[in-house]
Formats: structure tokens, sequence, C-alpha cells
């Protein structure tokens, strides 16, 4: 069955002391577009995500994000080297000058150079083999959200469908009462060439065919809305042909309904992946 192109999945990404958050989300978009937003320095995971992307998504505007919540601590590193120095210009000092106070602990600690905090920098080849299974997770979760989509737009696409061959049947209806009156009033000549005139026969075919089509492409698995779309503006040329044909208040009426389905048939598909 069709599917939509609205959703939403996330899942957490566990990778040791490294703790973040995969984001997906998805709108209506004419074509396949990714659009990324990651940390500093995993651009060079973008290919490996739009594959596993692709794999769920054929259609839409997809944006992924990952942020990392938790890394492991800074590494804390004394400089033995540099507190030696400063030892040694201490006392330098105290007894060129004659000074009474010395450096205790509190003060070096204190000291530039003598305690450095050096940051984990999380690589994308260490936290990958984690993000692509939170990744499918959420794309998973993203599935889900276009599938009920799917079914929804399913649902009110084939009552849309059956009304349209409703008001496919009564133009046909009309159109024969139509011929059958002519029939009595006119010579043979004349009728012959009216009946010429009004023919539909072959719109109302092809039109109940795109109908059947549109509703093969909605149960099918495949990414269906471009078609349905196409479907939709073939089904508006057919009313347009029937209309201007058939001069009759009925059949105008009919096909005033029939285009009115259509533009909803043409907005849903738009909404189909």
């Amino acid at each position: 069955m069709i599917k939509g192109m609205t959703g939403f999945g996330t899942a957490k990404v566990n990778a040791g002391d490294i703790k973040g958050v995969v984001e997906i989300k998805s709108v209506n978009h004419r074509y396949l577009d990714l659009a990324f937003f990651l940390p500093v320095g995993f651009g060079a995971v973008e290919s490996k995500i739009r594959q596993t992307v692709s794999k769920y998504v054929r259609r839409g505007r997809v944006t992924i994000s990952f942020k990392i919540i938790a890394r492991p601590k800074p590494r804390i590193s004394l400089n033995k080297k540099a507190v030696t120095q400063y030892l040694t210009y201490a006392r330098a000092l105290k007894n060129e000058f004659h000074l009474e106070n010395t450096l205790n602990l509190s003060d070096l600690i204190k000291l530039p150079g003598v305690v450095e905090a050096c940051e984990v920098f999380v690589t994308p080849e260490t936290i990958w083999p984690a993000m692509e299974k939170s990744l499918d997770k959420a794309l998973s979760g993203l599935e889900v959200m276009r599938k009920r989509e799917g079914r929804a737009l399913f649902k009110d696409i084939n009552i849309i469908l059956r009304r349209m061959l409703l008001h496919v049947n009564k133009i046909q209806k009309r159109s024969r009462a139509i011929l059958k009156e002519k029939k009595k009033t006119l010579l043979l000549d004349e009728y012959s060439s009216f009946q010429k005139s009004i023919d539909i026969n072959e719109e109302i075919a092809r039109l109940t065919h795109y109908i059947e089509e549109f509703k093969a492409l909605v149960k099918s698995t495949e990414s269906a809305g471009k078609k349905l779309d196409f479907i939709g503006q073939e089904m508006q040329r057919e009313t347009n042909t029937i209309g201007s044909k058939l001069q009759d208040t009925v059949v105008s009426n009919c096909v005033i309904s029939i285009k009115s389905k259509i533009e909803k048939l043409r907005e849903q598909a738009q909404n189909i992946e």
C-alpha cells in the first residue's frame, strides 16, 4: 500500500562512554532531498547515512540530525617539567629578594600549564557502528508514521474514486437518454451526425481506465506519487473533452463534480511517496 511523506523517528545512540540521539524528520517533496545536521567532523559519514536512508525512503525532504549528549571525561595530565621550572624560579626569587612565602600545592595547580585537561574527540569511525543501528531504529519509526498516513490517504482516495465512477455512470446513462430523445425528432442523417458529435465512448473508456489504474497504484508498494499526479492530469483532459462534447445540464454538473474530485486526487498525490 502507498505511504505518505510525513513522519518522525528518533533513537538513542550508546557507544561506551559516548551517548547521542538520532532524529529523522520527513515532509513532502517532489524528490528525495536529504539535509544533515551533524557534529563537526562527521561529514565523512553523510554518504553512509544517505545509503541507509534510501533503503526506507524514496521521496520527500528528510532531515537527519545527530547530537552527542555525553562524551568520555577529559584526560587530566600534570606537566612536571612546568612544576619544576616554577619551583626553580620561586626559590631563585626567594633567595634574591629575601622573600618568606613559598608556593604550596593549591598555588601550583592554578598556575598556567601545570594541569592540562585534554578533551576526548569523538570520531565518526568510533561511533558509526552504534549510530548505524540507531539510524535503522529511527527510520523504522519514521516508516511506521509514513505507512499510517498512507492508510489514511488510501481510504480517502478510494472514496473519491467510487464517487467519480458514480458520476461517470450517470453521464453514460444521460448520454443514452439524450440519443433516445433525439432519435424521435431528427431525420436519419441528422441523427447520425448528432450521434457522432456527442460520442464520448472513447473518453468514458479512458477515464474509467484511469480510475482503475489509480486504484491499482494506491494498492501497490511502489513510489507512486508522481505517476498518480500524471494520471490526474489525463483524467482532467478526458473530463474536459466530455464536457465540451456533451452540452447538457446534467452532464455539466457531473463534469464539475468529477473535476473537483480530480483536483482533490492530485492534491493527495502530493502527499504520497
